[in-house]
């Protein structure tokens, strides 16, 4: 029975590790990631049960300076959740110069005044002597409560995390039942697991043109799945890239996506694909809504 919770807003710069961090976390992905900045769009609740203790952790956007409407609701998003949260994780890369971006979330936990957990990620990628300089540089920048040197992509460092984290469990009922592991109903994660192929194949621009919108979600009496996913990007020419050469990208994108909806759902899936001009839509109010980029 959970008698404690606590929700924790993962905060940090684009690409520092967030989604991971929360995918090794709750031991599923929930998550997408890639190697490219501004991944993650909406605020993604990961859930972790460990005894009576249920925590709640928001993997939130990349806070980044916007250039798009879109932009700005992923910084919006990013800002705003850290408020009524229990405590909050500062994700950093293991280098000891403090950006623009970290500044700004400092103002926002001084605001908020909520409790903060300096977590340095990437840990595998440097010596200890460089790590004790990011320690000392974010010491003297921020009054933490605990440094939590992490690597989220081995595994090191993430028990030592998450008992710090379990720290900011408050008595209170469960918020989720104990076999749910996110908040994101599963035609959402399907649209994101097509995000994050676009992401992974294509390069430069393209990508994060992109919106994905499942219009077809329905079982067969034998269990199969029928999805029919829309892919919208903002020029022709980025329609032509995505479709490739006689359909060879679009086919590539399907299959890992498939391989990866076919894991989460547990079952055989039909995956049909198509892709859309939508110009400019990521500076478009409306558009942006439609594809469930609400605050």
């Amino acid at each position: 029975m959970i008698d404690k919770t606590a929700m924790i807003a993962v905060t940090g710069r684009p690409n520092v590790g967030k989604s991971t961090l929360v995918n090794t976390l709750v031991g599923e992905k929930i998550a997408i990631v890639s190697d490219k900045p501004q991944t993650t769009r909406n605020r993604i609740s990961g859930i972790v049960n460990r005894g009576s203790t249920q925590l709640i952790l928001l993997d939130t956007p990349g806070y980044h300076k916007a250039r798009t409407k879109l932009g700005e609701y992923m910084v919006r998003t990013a800002g705003g959740s850290v408020s009524g949260v229990d405590a909050a994780a500062l994700l950093v890369e293991p280098v000891p110069e403090i950006g623009p971006q970290e500044k700004a979330l400092f103002e926002r936990f001084r605001e908020e005044k909520v409790p903060v957990i300096l977590v340095i990620n990437k840990i595998d990628t440097v010596k200890k002597e460089a790590l004790l300089r990011v320690i000392s540089a974010y010491a003297e920048a921020y009054p933490f409560e605990a440094v939590v040197p992490v690597s989220a992509k081995t595994g090191d460092g993430m028990e030592d995390l998450l008992e710090e984290l379990l720290k900011y469990a408050m008595d209170g009922p469960q918020l989720f039942p104990e076999d749910m592991v996110t908040d994101q109903p599963e035609r959402q994660i399907v649209a994101e697991i097509v995000r994050e192929k676009l992401l992974i194949c294509l390069d430069r621009e393209v990508p994060h043109g992109t919106a994905v919108e499942v219009t077809k979600f329905s079982e067969r009496p034998d269990g199969l799945i029928d999805l029919d996913v829309t892919i919208y990007c903002e020029k022709d020419s980025h329609k032509g890239i995505i479709i490739g050469r006689n359909g060879a990208m679009l086919k590539k994108i399907g299959v890992l996506a498939r391989t990866d909806i076919e894991q989460m759902l547990d079952t055989k899936v039909f995956l049909q694909t198509w892709v859309k001009v939508k110009e400019n839509w990521r500076n478009s109010d409306v558009m942006i809504k439609n594809f469930g980029y609400t605050e």
